[in-house]
């Protein structure tokens, strides 16, 4: 168990004021997590601390060679006014597997959950009370030897920002429009994708802004090696609704494995659904489309939960899913996701563990 110092800042910031108006990452809580890792001593001096700006050096290796990870969850407040988390352990077991993959010491899973934990208890006041609202958690570990040299780190940081926020796509459960890149690729199979790090996001956001410019919320990545089979989309784990399936790409080493992808897998197996995680071609789905059996298409993620997919565009072929509505599997498992989170529906999976009482 962690020895956590806590230093209460002095200038506590401004609250926001009206909770319908939080938007997404852009307001930060008073306090931080931080944690260092110097070869030979390991993980030690567990601190909160005002939150505040970092001193790198120029030469900080995450600076230059990538070497970072992140994770991402959120805090969620009842109506009886406990704050819970959504199965923090699955977080930061991915954390390590994204921790092994770049080369960073990994880290002790429940004293992950105990830092988040204690972080939240002092910034509990930042935690909104507004449905459909949450306190998103952001841990990332940095490299930051002052190097300049490809190679893996001998010191990191493992830091933990909150921010109380709103639904991540602005337009709410409204369905987001796809479009299906099939000229870049973001990773491959043996790459980086089954990690959380910032360079499969940057990766993507040449073709990110190509698909804003067309009009469309976000990007369907194809397989890097063939541009064949749908992998995810860039903030999201992507299930699409074929006859009386329920398919979703296997994690075959590309993509990134979901917390809320796995969560709704079980739920929807769990309701006697039948659900496949398999090699999905893209060509399948167009088929699909064609021949009316492409009933839903929808996205799972942390950020967004679960975000109906209304139109996807295949190369010149503009698809209209479910004419542009919510499908109503889309629509139960999203009540049935945030009904466990926010409190509001038993948790029969064990997944929620109570920051407050």
């Amino acid at each position: 168990m962690l020895n956590i110092s806590v230093e209460l800042t002095k200038n506590p910031k401004q609250k926001p004021t009206d909770e319908t108006k939080l938007g997404f990452g852009h307001i930060f809580t008073d306090h931080m997590f931080v944690m260092n890792y110097d070869a030979g001593m390991g993980w030690h001096d567990p601190r909160i601390i005002p939150y505040q700006s970092l001193q790198l050096d120029p030469a900080a290796m995450c600076l230059h060679y990538s070497q970072e990870v992140f994770e991402g969850m959120k805090a969620y407040r009842t109506a009886d006014g406990t704050i819970q988390l959504f199965r923090p352990d699955e977080n930061f077991k991915r954390l390590n597997v994204s921790n092994q993959r770049v080369c960073i010491p990994p880290i002790d899973v429940d004293d992950c959950i105990q830092a988040v934990k204690e972080l939240v208890v002092v910034d509990q006041d930042w935690v909104p009370h507004t449905d459909g609202t949450s306190l998103y958690i952001r841990p990332f570990i940095i490299a930051t030897d002052a190097h300049v040299g490809v190679q893996a780190g001998n010191h990191y940081l493992f830091i933990i920002i909150l921010s109380p926020v709103g639904a991540y796509y602005p337009t709410g459960m409204d369905p987001v429009s796809i479009y299906v890149e099939s000229k870049y690729a973001r990773t491959v199979k043996g790459g980086t994708g089954v990690a959380k790090t910032g360079g499969n996001y940057a990766a993507s956001l040449i073709a990110q802004e190509e698909a804003h410019e067309q009009g469309y919320t976000q990007v369907l990545w194809l397989d890097g090696a063939t541009h064949q089979y749908v992998e995810e989309v860039g903030t999201m784990n992507v299930f699409f609704v074929i006859g009386d399936e329920v398919v979703t790409p296997a994690l075959e080493g590309s993509i990134l494995s979901g917390i809320t992808r796995k969560s709704s897998v079980q739920i929807l197996k769990d309701w006697g659904y039948k659900v496949s995680e398999r090699r999905l071609p893209i060509a399948e789905v167009v088929e699909a489309y064609q021949n009316g059996n492409l009933k839903e298409v929808f996205g799972t993620g942390t950020a967004a939960v679960i975000s109906p997919v209304g139109k996807l565009k295949v190369g010149d072929l503009v698809m209209d899913i479910n004419g542009g509505k919510i499908g109503p599997i889309t629509q139960r498992l999203y009540d049935e996701l945030t009904g466990i989170q926010w409190g509001k529906i038993a948790d029969r999976f064990g997944w929620i563990q109570k920051v407050t009482q």
